[in-house]
């Protein structure tokens, strides 16, 4: 029977379960990617797991979110990651290499190859033929010490791409159009596979651009086929003898068809507060504009800087905005020195920063309250940038450029026409500079026991978890809407992500950006709290702070109307109940404040039985579900997965 390029890489790596959409499989792993703002946690819990060494393929800590050393927080973490990363036998990439994604893809990156990250835009690898998914820490953790992933068998989604992009258009367009079409969760529990004639004008590096963003639909990861394209970036890598075709048969079949024409896409920007909202640029031009952010992740190649150098030739860029340039990783800021980019992107105004995330975390670049920042990231919840009332637009590198010349939100076509200008041919070079000497490699068995682990004191263990009580009587601490991220449970920005390594500390930042009383209020509550929420709930970053600080603060169950993916399963990680309203009606009957009951909750959990939930203040009742999976309720029932571990071990 023809196979998708999805069917072949589950199949030749299935260790049970079958590929129905929505039953448990398992899947063998083999390479994993952590980042510094979530590796810490992955570190403790190799440690509390007992692990020697990595028993993947390839392994790789990176460190590219929290770069600023504004004191001694961010090198304490980075000399712990980097001792613990030589004791476990993981690859090193020290501060300032480059962004996890995008150098995973130039140094490691395998066609055919399953990888598991720490991250949620994992899936960017998918842009070589891999299987690469966003998981939480926990389930990294397992990976890294030979456990396979269990997840809910997805649908496949194919799109047909056909025509090519016309001038001005760029691959960000592309995930662009599908957010416009689907919003933040239509992609849930599926897989997005992209096929058809308009891949053969999409290079490797736009396709990880279509790829990373993938994760804002909510998708379980995206695969392209592994062809010539991918072929021609590993060989301009030197890594010519690691690729291998992977192609979908022809008759394949996919569960879900779509076609996009690429020629008839426009140049796209998603308003704030959601990559989801999602309009034609020529429909908010002349919007003023203060910042313009070129990088992250999700715009990581040398032809995304090199089409705004070559925009910004002969044009200085707007004195009303500061103009910021993210390298990627080092061998692409080497590449754009190299051909002279770098010096066009400076002499026109532009601010040169390390290589990293940065701004895409709110690691630094702020912008200013309520002025319009232009950014090329993944991402534009409220309050991601590190500024609370924040104005986040995320756009192409063309229309970013354009923006960053005028001063205000720009057509990138329309300024061409305006100025008589032809869209640039790039020059790039064939091969890349590649340049090893920031990558640290795996320490020799007999060395790693010997690496002595660097904890500094803001690297506290993990808390202890206590298993799931049989009733839960407990207030609705906080009740939310649609969409809640995990950056509003547990904030990114240069506040609270030096305290990754420090739950109690990182659990007093909880929620604040919704509701500043709520960890105090948590602290409170002395039989514990509920949360309520909408459709949706955690979407967003992987980070698996978000359920286990407010954990830590006493949150036993969830109840909301859906969840993201990663989130459901990093709050059954760590032992708070994910409930969904059978009818989604009844939310409206919730308030904040009620006291809610649950009672034979174990029972009902082991037998399958139904939960109802019985709102003591106002004195009704409401059904709920869940779809836990066996192995899930009993991770659940002893208060997590290290305690279920910890369990099986003393037996």
């Amino acid at each position: 029977m023809p196979e998708t390029v999805t069917q072949k890489l589950i199949g030749s790596h299935l260790v049970s379960g079958s590929m129905t959409p929505g039953d448990e499989i398992a899947i063998r792993i083999d390479q994993t990617l952590t980042q510094d703002a979530t590796g810490t946690l992955v570190m403790q819990e190799l440690e509390a797991l007992g692990l020697d060494r990595a028993r993947t393929e390839v392994s790789v800590q990176y460190v590219d979110h929290n770069l600023l050393q504004t004191d001694e927080k961010n090198a304490e973490d980075h000399e712990y990651l980097r001792t613990a990363a030589q004791h476990f036998g993981l690859w090193f990439s020290k501060p300032g290499n480059g962004v996890s994604h995008p150098t995973h893809m130039q140094r490691f990156g395998i066609p055919g190859k399953t990888m598991v990250g720490s991250d949620s835009h994992t899936p960017a690898a998918g842009s070589l033929g891999m299987l690469a998914i966003g998981v939480g820490g926990l389930e990294v953790a397992l990976a890294i010490a030979g456990e396979p992933l269990h997840l809910r068998a997805p649908e496949v989604w194919g799109v047909r791409l056909e025509g090519r992009l016309p001038q001005w258009c760029s691959a960000k367009d592309v995930i662009l159009e599908m957010l416009r079409r689907h919003d933040v969760k239509g992609g849930v529990n599926r897989i997005i596979e992209y096929h058809g004639p308009g891949l053969a004008g999409l290079s490797a590096m736009d396709r990880h651009v279509i790829a990373n963003m993938g994760a804002e639909l909510g998708a379980t990861t995206t695969v392209f086929p592994s062809d010539d394209a991918v072929r021609d970036f590993l060989v301009a890598e030197d890594r010519s003898d690691d690729w291998v075709e992977l192609v979908a048969d022809d008759g394949a079949q996919y569960d879900i068809d779509e076609v996009i024409d690429l020629s008839a896409l426009e140049p796209l920007i998603a308003k704030p507060s959601s990559p989801g909202n999602v309009v034609p640029v020529s429909e908010v031009a002349g919007e003023p504009v203060a910042q313009v952010v070129i990088g992250s992740s999700a715009n990581p190649g040398l032809r995304d800087f090199a089409i705004a150098a070559a925009m910004v030739h002969g044009h200085q860029t707007s004195p009303d905005v500061s103009f910021d340039v993210n390298p990627t990783s080092r061998e692409i800021l080497t590449d754009l020195t190299t051909m002279g980019a770098t010096t066009e992107l400076v002499i026109n105004g532009a601010r040169i920063h390390q290589a990293g995330c940065m701004g895409c975390i709110g690691m630094g670049q702020a912008p200013a309250t309520g002025r319009n920042s232009l950014r090329t990231m993944p991402r534009n919840f409220p309050g991601r940038s590190g500024t609370k009332e924040d104005s986040v637009w995320l756009c192409s590198p063309e229309t970013a450029a354009a923006s960053a010349i005028t001063g205000v939100i720009t057509d990138p076509r329309q300024w061409a026409a305006d100025n008589g200008i032809e869209y640039p041919e790039l020059d790039l070079p064939a091969h890349c500079s590649v340049n090893t000497a920031m990558l640290v490699a795996p320490a020799a068995p007999e060395q790693a026991q010997a690496v002595e682990v660097i904890k500094g004191p803001n690297i506290s263990s993990l808390p202890e978890l206590t298993p799931l009580p049989d009733v839960i009587e407990a207030p609705v601490l906080l009740k939310v809407g649609d969409n809640i991220s995990t950056d509003e449970i547990s904030p990114a920005g240069a506040r609270a992500l030096p305290f990754r390594s420090n739950i109690p500390k990182l659990a007093t930042f909880s929620f604040t950006q919704i509701d500043e009383t709520y960890p105090q209020r948590a602290q409170s509550a002395q039989t514990g709290h509920i949360i309520v929420g909408g459709e949706n709930y955690g979407q967003g970053s992987s980070r698996e702070h978000a359920a286990i600080a407010p954990r830590y603060l006493g949150l036993q169950a969830v109840i909301a109307k859906s969840f993201a993916r990663i989130h459901w399963q990093n709050l059954a990680n760590f032992g708070v109940l994910a409930l969904e309203f059978a009818d989604p009606a009844d939310y409206d009957s919730v308030a904040q404040d009620d006291v809610l009951t649950l009672g034979g909750l174990r029972q009902a959990l082991a037998e399958g039985d139904p939960i109802t939930v019985t709102n003591t203040t106002q004195g009704t009742s409401f059904p709920v579900r869940h779809h836990l999976s066996p192995r899930q309720i009993r991770h659940v029932l002893a208060g997590g997965l290290i305690p279920w571990l910890a369990a099986q071990e003393k037996n």
